[in-house]
């Protein structure tokens, strides 16, 4: 995904919003330098209704994409976790911290170009990867965690979508079947292009396709399935002790991307639309 670990470089500034560029890479792409933060320079955060769907107000200026794109998002709900997103930005801007509105970014710049297809395509092939299909041997204490752990989760999305998934020890991963494979191309087609860039994202996260959609129907947790993808981690940490604050940063933070991202599927799969504004007096 595009800013998936680092957030837009050409974001709103005055005037107008979001003008502005970066230097143009080899393929002929803008190549993005995002500053990891900034200087507040907006006062009031508010959203506003037009003809595209709900448009994000910094002061009396739009905000715009990285591609001066309007800033245009599909539900009320969404505008409005994004604007409190912008909104609980203090004197500076974090933008590394504003995944809801990256992730937004992505989906109306779409600096990939791909289409529905290829997104979920590319969601389905995390299969033949799958975090919790891969298992190991040794040492036994680790196995029987993962069996412990990772079987129950499979179970349910054997069960949840009657499909064949299975894991294995072998370093070429498990034999998953095509019939499985067509089941999830026809369960992700279900989904708009914005709900998909959003799940693309959480796959990549937790390098998981099982666990990303247990998480987003709901069958477990986002503490839950940060840990599931991290067992090994979790693992060795809980057997030879945490380095410092790395550990505890990585986890958060990647609990918040997962969260992020799991919100922003469901925000963008809400057709209803909120009836009191959050940032409105």
């Amino acid at each position: 995904l595009w800013w998936a670990h680092s957030p837009p470089a050409r974001l709103p500034r005055p005037p107008p919003v979001g003008a502005g560029g970066g230097p143009v890479g080899s393929c002929g792409r803008r190549a993005y330098a995002p500053p990891a933060e900034r200087k507040r320079f907006y006062q009031n955060v508010s959203i506003s209704q037009g003809e595209g769907g709900f448009e994000i107000n910094l002061d009396h200026r739009k905000l715009k994409t990285p591609q001066a794109k309007l800033f245009t998002v599909p539900s009320e709900a969404l505008a409005i976790a994004v604007a409190t997103e912008w909104d609980s930005q203090k004197d500076t801007i974090k933008f590394y911290t504003m995944h809801l509105t990256t992730l937004c970014n992505t989906a109306l710049d779409n600096p990939t170009q791909r289409n529905k297809t290829q997104l979920i395509r590319a969601a389905v092939k995390f299969l033949e990867t799958d975090t919790v299909c891969y298992r190991v041997e040794e040492p036994p204490a680790l196995a029987e965690l993962q069996k412990n752990e990772w079987d129950p989760v499979v179970a349910w999305a054997e069960k949840r979508y009657n499909v064949t998934i299975g894991s294995s020890t072998s370093i070429l991963g498990p034999n998953i079947p095509a019939s499985t494979k067509e089941t999830f191309v026809n369960h992700l087609a279900s989904y708009n292009m914005w709900a998909l860039q959003g799940i693309e994202f959480v796959i990549t996260q937790l390098k998981s396709l099982i666990l990303s959609m247990s998480l987003i129907d709901r069958h477990i947790t986002v503490e839950k399935a940060v840990l599931l993808s991290r067992l090994e981690e979790e693992y060795q940490i809980r057997r030879w002790g945490n380095v410092e604050w790395a550990h505890d940063y990585d986890l958060c933070e990647l609990r918040a991307r997962t969260a992020a991202g799991t919100l922003f599927v469901h925000l963008c799969s809400e057709s209803s639309t909120v009836k009191h504004k959050l940032l409105q007096d």
